[in-house]
């Protein structure tokens, strides 16, 4: 999804009619989950370590090895 795309949802959200922001709500947070597992994969595949991804995410190294380590995001095992 395109910046300008997640732009225009974001605005959605503010609208007066609360199940139109609901609506842009709910689809911004399933683009901004989808596009932090694309950041993700491409830090990892950069060689930044998950400690430093997780840095920059704002959380533990342990929430970001969960919830991307085991899914096969890169292709690695859950303890690489």
């Amino acid at each position: 999804m395109e910046v300008t795309e997640l732009t225009v949802l974001a605005r959605a959200a503010g609208d007066d009619d609360p199940r139109s922001a609901l609506r842009a709500v709910a689809k911004l947070r399933r683009a901004t989950e989808r596009t932090e597992a694309q950041l993700v994969r491409r830090a990892r595949n950069l060689g930044m370590s998950w400690a430093e991804v997780a840095g920059q995410l704002g959380v533990s190294e342990q929430t970001v090895h969960r919830k991307y380590g085991g899914r096969g995001l890169l292709g690695l095992r859950a303890g690489d």
